[in-house]
């Protein structure tokens, strides 16, 4: 995928993160059977050029925004839109392309800006630590899926800075009440969750969850 990863604009998201970010460490492993990539919707012709210069991958025929892996060694890619024009967090709308087709979801734009890690001679552009936590944390979560997604959040929250959860406390005082109260209500949960096969042990993310908690509340008295 190193072409479509050279398009500007594009970043990888997801369950993957944690693993990108700190690839030797067993806690924050994250056990995935595919990774998210997020296209912004000024950027399709482009990534659809690029995509022609993949090699190892073919188009799924059920889902042409699902590209496959002609090995098991790679991992199936997922793409999805980002539009930064879009003003609400909770919206979504399908971009239409008769090859890359996306599903556009508005709180995507917390991923930005990127951060760019180096995997080998690869310069790769992920989401920012802070928006993809919040981009979690504001989705309501249920079931299975919604546990896995937590604990991708206490991935996520082990190999957080303290700038990036100075800066998810800050962006999180910009969105809706019932957005806010959404973040509040999973953090408790990831609070409670267990642990799972093949999953970020969320005991070692504890005592962050406690202080974004607590540093939320503030900031809700504070006003």
């Amino acid at each position: 995928m190193r072409p479509v990863l050279e398009v500007p604009g594009v970043i990888v998201a997801g369950s993957e993160i944690p693993n990108l970010l700190e690839v030797d460490a067993a806690s924050t492993l994250v056990v995935s059977e595919d990774v998210d990539i997020a296209v912004p919707v000024s950027a399709v012709d482009r990534v659809r050029r690029a995509l022609a210069l993949v090699e190892g991958f073919s188009r799924s025929s059920e889902e042409p925004s699902v590209y496959l892996p002609s090995d098991e060694v790679r991992l199936e890619v997922n793409f999805i839109g980002v539009d930064e024009a879009m003003t609400s967090l909770d919206a979504s709308y399908v971009h239409s392309d008769p090859e890359l087709p996306l599903l556009v979801f508005g709180a995507l734009a917390l991923l930005l800006p990127p951060r760019f890690i180096e995997l080998g001679d690869l310069r790769v552009p992920v989401a920012s630590t802070s928006g993809l936590i919040l981009e979690k944390l504001m989705t309501e979560r249920s079931g299975r899926k919604g546990d896995r997604d937590l604990l991708v959040v206490a991935g996520l929250l082990q190999v957080a800075t303290d700038r990036d959860l100075a800066e998810l406390v800050e962006r999180a005082k910009q969105l809706r009440q019932d957005l806010r109260d959404t973040v509040k209500s999973n953090l408790a949960i990831l609070s409670l969750i267990d642990a799972a096969t093949s999953m970020p042990d969320p005991r070692a993310s504890r005592e962050k969850v406690a202080a974004l908690l607590a540093a939320l509340e503030k900031g809700e008295r504070d006003g």
